[in-house]
């Protein structure tokens, strides 16, 4: 990353709009200030000399761990319904949302 991009007060006011956020002047200063830190510290991190070491994809080394598929028997029509707050016939019932 480019250590000399910042973060510009515009930028910052643009990201607040979309977010429709409202930030006083003294917000808009302080997380131009934070997001310029945050962009300081990514390009530490590409300084950092990486040859020779395996990309990782996660922190430990698990690799697709689940349990065993066991055939078991399926609900009944009234386990599941059992406490649903309103129900018609075999379905649960729920409010229209159109």
């Amino acid at each position: 990353m480019d250590r000399n991009r910042r973060v510009s007060v515009e930028e910052v006011k643009h990201i607040a709009e979309l977010a429709h956020i409202k930030l006083t002047e003294e917000e808009e200063t302080l997380f131009t200030e934070q997001f310029n830190r945050i962009l300081d510290y990514f390009s530490k991190i590409s300084e950092v000399n990486t040859e020779g070491v395996p990309l990782t994809y996660h922190v430990l080394d698990l690799i697709n761990v689940y349990r065993e598929d066991e055939v078991q028997e399926s609900l009944g029509e009234e386990e599941p319904l059992k406490n649903a707050p309103k129900r018609e016939d075999r379905f649960f019932k729920a409010p229209r949302i159109v």
